[in-house]
């Protein structure tokens, strides 16, 4: 199977995911600066969801320049990550005017973990059809970065009962590893 068709929805799909998400955005009723201070919460949890979408986004393409061929069960497998992905502007919006309640943070957290864990099981699924020795298997290798943001996630979730701004900056803190480019695919297909 061709996996053009797939990526071409994955990227239409991310685009009005991110859409959806600045449309929860609304005018603040003044002119001034400080009537922006009410939405900073709002605009807070935008700008992190924004940036985890945009690294779901750019990790995606990466993995799929390495791979040479799908499946149904990749694409069943696709269609997990993007349904956890598609859940982000519900949960954004809800932390966004709940950022100090540790139940929004904490199924914040949620999402990102289910989102996360999909990720995981779609890049299994697209080793499974791939030779051990591939380019696609030799990218991926140990995948720390994926394995030790579950584990944060995981972390974060009921920490947040215990201090919103300890979960919200766990989650922070996934977002900046993520942030420094993953040089493994690129690496390997320069090679």
């Amino acid at each position: 199977m061709s996996k053009s068709r797939l990526e071409a929805f994955s990227d239409a799909i991310l685009a009005i995911v991110m859409t959806i998400m600045v449309l929860e955005l609304t005018a603040p009723p003044g002119s001034d600066i400080a009537s922006l201070r009410p939405l900073l919460p709002k605009l807070l949890s935008y700008t992190l969801s924004f940036l985890f979408l945009a690294i779901y986004w750019v990790n995606h393409h990466h993995l799929f320049q390495a791979v040479e061929r799908v499946n149904g069960a990749v694409l069943w497998a696709n269609v997990g990550l993007l349904f956890w992905l598609s859940l982000v502007p519900f949960v954004t919006a809800w932390a966004g005017d709940n950022g100090a309640k540790p139940v929004p943070v904490a199924i914040y957290g949620a999402i990102l973990l289910l989102a996360a864990i999909a990720y995981f099981i779609l890049v299994r699924t697209l080793l499974a059809v791939h030779p051990s020795g591939s380019q696609l298997a030799n990218a991926i290798g140990r995948d720390v970065k994926g394995k030790v943001s579950v584990l944060i996630y995981a972390v974060a979730i009921p920490t947040s009962f215990l201090s919103t701004i300890v979960g919200w900056s766990l989650y922070v803190a996934v977002a900046l590893v993520w942030l420094v480019p993953d040089r493994r695919i690129e690496s390997t297909l320069r090679s």
